[in-house]
Order: structure tokens, then sequence, then C-alpha cells
């Protein structure tokens, strides 16, 4: 009944919010579905009709695979175990076609490859998208690309080139870490620091370098600096206060048990808050089961 959700800071890429009253069970559940159970697309089959640079195949594939894609994974269907060619409702298709040449303008006595060479550097933003069937149609306002353009994949020098066609399906970081939407999902409990009696003057100050800034503000009471807590949260528990005799028993450390702060950044194929309501739902999906399957169990 306490249960609410405070959104504390929101960027493009990265949130910050509290989860009041839920346990412990349940916020990590909701961190492992954000890590490994909300599908996104990425590379999963690459076709190398050539590649002359001096990346591996395999590892050319596997660095392909790790670059996000940016599109939405609610527009596709999971690809059929076993299908080998991919169709417009569970595949996208992009082409990686480079060729590094010299450049005949370059100095002589130049010694940049900048100058030397053309392509020579091949980054995701030389991934096009090839429509697959009616794709156009379907996407007619789509920009699938990666998320970032200036992902270094290989490093060419003239006549080596890369040609490989690439198939992005949808998956889960449970199947593969390249699936996984955030970069990183994680919760800490609200940090409760009390004073147990007044702190002033120098042992105000030696408080406030204890902690990190922010925790401790000092104010000026009738002549007298006074510590006090004024933003417990930003404390990351170092701990520093117990090595001063004068200090460790005039301060209690502690912890809320039900108030979680979560922080979640994104890899940029989806926004974070897009992320956390599509781990809601999976999470509400999850409870349906097992009460449905509770109440498909018989009771003697």
């Amino acid at each position: 009944q306490a249960f609410r959700v405070d959104i504390i800071r929101e960027e493009e890429g990265a949130l910050e919010f509290d989860m009041v009253g839920i346990d412990a069970a349940i916020a990590n559940a909701f961190r492992r579905i954000l890590l490994a159970e909300v599908p996104t697309m990425a590379v999963e089959k690459v076709f190398v009709y050539n590649n002359t640079s001096i990346v591996q195949d395999e590892i050319l594939a596997h660095r392909l695979g790790l670059i996000p894609i940016r599109a939405d994974p609610r527009l596709f269907e999971y690809r059929n175990q076993g299908d080998e060619e991919g169709t417009e409702i569970d595949t996208l298709q992009f082409q990686l076609k480079i060729k590094c040449s010299r450049n005949p303008q370059a100095a002589k006595e130049s010694s940049d490859p900048n100058e030397l060479y053309f392509n020579h550097k091949v980054y995701s933003k030389h991934m096009t998208w090839v429509p697959l069937g009616n794709q156009t149609d379907l996407f007619p306002d789509a920009d699938f690309r990666p998320v970032h353009d200036d992902i270094l994949i290989a490093l060419l020098r003239p006549g080596q080139e890369i040609d490989v066609l690439m198939h992005c399906v949808k998956g889960i970081g449970k199947d593969h870490a390249k699936f996984s939407p955030v970069a990183t999902a994680s919760y800490r409990l609200l940090p409760d620091i009390t004073l147990l009696q007044p702190i002033e003057d120098e042992a105000a100050e030696m408080l406030q370098k204890c902690f990190s800034p922010g925790v401790i503000e000092i104010q000026n009471i009738k002549g007298k600096k006074v510590a006090r807590v004024a933003n417990a949260r930003l404390d990351t528990f170092s701990r520093e206060v117990f090595r001063h005799e004068g200090l460790k028993n005039l301060v209690r450390l502690a912890r809320v048990r039900n108030h979680y702060i979560f922080s979640v950044e994104s890899t940029g194929i989806l926004p974070p808050d897009v992320l956390v309501s599509e781990a809601i739902k999976i999470l509400m999906g999850k409870c349906q089961r097992f009460l449905n399957e509770l109440d498909s169990v018989p009771m003697e």
C-alpha cells in the first residue's frame, strides 16, 4: 500500500529513480529483467563476401554483433529457431562495403594515415540499412542505424576491403550479452545518517571531510559551526568517520530497508524510461503466469 516510484534524475540515456516500499527480492528481479529479459535487436549472422583486412572473419563478426542498433524491438517478432532466411517481420539487414585506397593528393613527406589514405578507418557509420521485402512500406519513417556513428570496427590499408551482409534479429540478454539494452542497471539502499549529538567547530569540519561532498552541511548558529545532515543519498558508505576516535561514537550509519535507489543507463537502443516500463510489463507477465499456474493446480 505504501509503494511508490519517485523520478529523481532523467537525462538522455540515464535515469535515476527511487522505489519505496518493496521487498529486496522484487527489486533484484526488476534489475535482472532489465539486464537479461528486455529484448533488443542485434547482429546475429554475418555473411562475409570479402574480407582482406587483418581482422579475422570471426573477430569481425563478433565486433559487429556488439554494435548497438537503433531499432525498436517492439516492431519485430522473434525469428523461429532454424530459420535460415529472414523476413521483413523478424530481420533487419545491414551492409558494410568499404575499400581503402591511396590519396594521390597527399604530400610525399606526410606520414599521417588520415592524409595518405581514403577509408582507412571503418566506422559503424559505414553500415547501411538494406530493406528486406516490403520494409520500406512497413517503416516509411524508420531510421534504422547504429546508435553511435563513431564506433571503430577495423583499420584498412590500400587494397584491403570489407564486404559483409548482416542480419539483425530480436533477442534477450539471457541468450547473449549483445542483446542487453542497458550499460548498467543497479540499485542501492538509501543511506540513513544520524548525528547522535550536536557536533561543532573543528569536529564539524572533520565530520564534513569524512563524507562525500554535499552529505554534511555546516551551519553558523550563534557564532558556532554546527554540522547537520544535508543529503544522505549522496553518501557512498566509505565508513571514514569510524577512523576518528572523537567522531565514531557520535554518528550512526544505517540503511532504509525498503527504499531502493535505482540507476539505469541505456545503451541508446531505447530510452531508459521505456526500458523501465518494458521491464515492469515483463515482471507483471511473470507474476500473472505464476498465478495462472497456481490456479491450474488442483487443491487437495
